[in-house]
């Protein structure tokens, strides 16, 4: 086995390719790439180098694509099983056959379809050898030794008699103990169903440990992909809700990409809940994970230290705040020399009358809607203040009122200093600044206010710190794994400091990695990117290198930042050669590649439109998300000599000086 200490020693450098497992093409996998297809993967990085294979998470998800939206933190998805591995799938190779030319020839695959076509037949295997799979005294072995198959099972039984609806609107047993859900897995008439879970999360187990071992054999690592949050329709959240505070929603705050913010949906962690059992539950998911891998990503690490979390009533994440975070109080108001009325100018939106009838151009009847079902008037004032009703942007969303009207209250709804997040305990809004109420604060007011903020915003760090150092420490003594941190977005500085003393590689991307103090924000060299670090020149989330450069890059700036102004504006293997190279040659101990980035060195392998070879498109939910595959079957890339001599090289690059 290939020991994770090897690549951290002093001067060892290690080149990674990053691909999901769905995207791997060989002779016998149907469709998707399999589990057993890693490694002959292992092959080909093997020959071309590569030291580590990096995975995107690989639990199940039900029927929807998102890796990052997994049903349970351990059992794995279904869609990456090899059903002609099964002993119990002699006999039907002609209806594995069928599916493999119903879908081996899509550019992308069909995630829900193809998942139902798989699941079918595995099915009907499991229903001619339910009994004796049953009976079998290792499956029983096993299920005794995964204790979190159980509720899985149970789970994912319940979900499908439920028509896969979120648990939360299922028919009954939406709020099970644990002794209830015993109950159910015990239940002789439940069995079969339950059995069948449990059967094919082992043969899932056992090809992803074989394919795990035959890596290491070839000397390859693999790192895997642990999100830190938890998909509110998951069997972790259904079983143990005592571990999540499901009263927020994690997401990241407003940026200039994102202006309202990131709102995923999932509940934030009640981490004092955990702590009462010793974080059992984290403990339990890294056991489980280190099973297969040497490496994780610890995907958005700034969760450990403090979330961005938007309230269950919201549906963007503008009103957000994080969590833990010291409040503004009565107190702290009082000592501003601001009475009750002031305080209700700077927490509540005060609405104009004649704001709502521009809004809806004057248009009566739809005015009078507004001011009817969300509005109450302040006295005998043209001054209007929200119902108590409307607790948030859904409420808003629900009105039945003009349209127009409900754009323009869903953005009055943040135009406020403060928000009163519970009884008592305000907090900024993000675009607090742009406010009416804080525009029409004295000079000296403001600079009371900010200097309050910031003392909160210090004082708040400070407990960022120690519990970030502590969960850090304690996923660190709590398996052999060696954590790698995904910390992009808005990072405190006592991220990067915690991170350097528990010795955790942190993430940089290339093309985000900049000098934000200077002027230009010039791209930091790569002789100072951070030995403890991930350099990447792209991630899942983002375009391919090639799209970057032929539509989003400032080639210009670029070109010089590399010292090569003659860059060619359309990308080619010599423009992915000199970049990719000088990627490689940057002072960081992982370099990793997304696959198509590494395909990009040699011609036979350019997609017709370079936008159709990214995973991912952030905040878009369609067919086409997280279904990328190799343009060829692994067997006939590994025949293009140009392209594993290229990376022979890229993999070999000295550290620049």
């Amino acid at each position: 086995m290939v020991e994770k200490n090897e690549a951290l020693k002093a001067g060892g450098r290690v080149t990674g390719i990053v691909i999901p497992v769905g995207a791997l093409r060989t002779e016998k996998s149907i469709g998707v790439g399999e589990f057993p297809d890693l490694e002959e993967f292992g092959g080909l990085c093997a020959k071309m180098g590569v030291g580590l294979v990096q995975l995107l998470p690989v639990n199940d998800t039900g029927y929807h694509s998102s890796p990052y939206s997994a049903l349970t933190a351990f059992g794995l998805n279904p869609l990456y099983l090899r059903i002609g591995d099964l002993p119990e799938s002699a006999g039907r190779e002609a209806e594995i056959r069928a599916i493999k030319n119903e879908f081996d020839g899509a550019a992308r695959f069909p995630y829900e379809a193809l998942l139902r076509a798989k699941m079918g037949l595995i099915r009907k295997i499991y229903r001619d050898n339910s009994e004796e799979i049953a009976a079998r005294p290792a499956l029983n072995a096993w299920i005794d030794g995964n204790s979190w198959v159980k509720p899985y099972a149970v789970f994912r039984r319940l979900k499908e008699a439920n028509g896969e609806k979120s648990w939360q609107d299922w028919s009954g047993h939406q709020k099970p103990d644990a002794a209830s859900i015993a109950a159910l897995w015990d239940d002789p008439s439940l069995k079969n169903e339950h059995f069948f879970w449990a059967w094919i999360q082992q043969a899932l187990d056992a090809q992803f440990s074989a394919a795990a071992l035959g890596l290491a054999g070839q000397g390859i690592l693999l790192k895997g992909d642990l999100p830190i949050l938890m998909n509110e329709d998951s069997c972790d959240v259904w079983a143990s809700p005592e571990f999540f505070n499901m009263g927020f929603s994690a997401g990241a705050p407003p940026d200039m990409y994102c202006p309202e913010g990131q709102n995923w949906g999932f509940p934030i962690y009640d981490w004092q809940a955990q702590a009462k059992d010793e974080y059992a539950w984290w403990k339990a998911r890294l056991k489980t994970a280190e099973k297969y891998y040497q490496f994780y990503r610890i995907d958005h690490v700034l969760g450990f230290f403090r979330v961005w979390a938007s309230r269950r009533e919201d549906d963007t994440a503008v009103m957000g705040r994080y969590v833990p975070c010291i409040p503004v109080n009565a107190g702290d108001f009082a000592a501003l020399g601001f009475d009750e009325g002031r305080i209700r100018w700077i927490c509540e939106p005060h609405i104009a009358t004649g704001e709502v009838w521009d809004a809806v151009r004057g248009e009566e009847a739809a005015a009078g809607r507004v001011f009817e079902l969300a509005l109450d008037r302040i006295g005998d004032e043209e001054l209007w203040l929200f119902k108590k009703s409307i607790r948030g942007g859904k409420d808003i969303a629900a009105l039945d009122i003009h349209h127009a009207a409900k754009a323009f209250l869903a953005k009055a709804w943040a135009n406020r200093v403060f928000f009163e997040h519970e009884p008592g305990q305000f907090f900024p809004v993000w675009y607090y600044r742009d406010s009416r109420a804080y525009a029409s604060l004295s000079h000296d007011e403001r600079k009371d206010l900010e200097a309050l903020l910031e003392q909160r915003g210090a004082e708040s760090e400070k407990i960022w710190e120690e519990d970030g150092r502590r969960l850090l420490a304690l996923l660190i003594q709590a398996s052999s794994m060696f954590p790698c941190a995904e910390d992009l977005g808005v990072v405190p500085g006592c991220v990067p400091r915690v991170l350097e003393q528990l010795g955790i590689m942190g993430l940089r991307v290339v093309r985000w990695f900049r000098d934000g103090g200077k002027e230009g924000q010039p791209y930091v060299p790569f002789e100072d990117y951070p030995e403890l670090s991930v350099c990447t020149p792209a991630v899942h989330d983002s375009s391919c290198l090639r799209e970057w450069w032929d539509r989003e890059a400032d080639q210009r700036l670029f070109s010089g930042f590399l010292g090569i102004p003659s860059l060619p504006k359309i990308y080619n293997p010599g423009t992915a050669r000199i970049i990719l190279s000088k990627v490689a040659s940057c002072a960081s101990r992982f370099r990793v590649f997304q696959i198509q980035d590494i395909l990009h060195l040699s011609n036979r392998w350019y997609a017709a439109d370079p936008a159709s070879e990214r995973i991912n498109v952030p905040g878009t939910v369609n067919e086409f998300n997280w279904t990328y595959r190799l343009p060829a079957a692994i067997s006939e890339i590994m025949k293009d000599e140009e392209l594993v001599h290229s990376v022979r090289e890229l993999a070999a690059a000295p550290r620049r000086a």
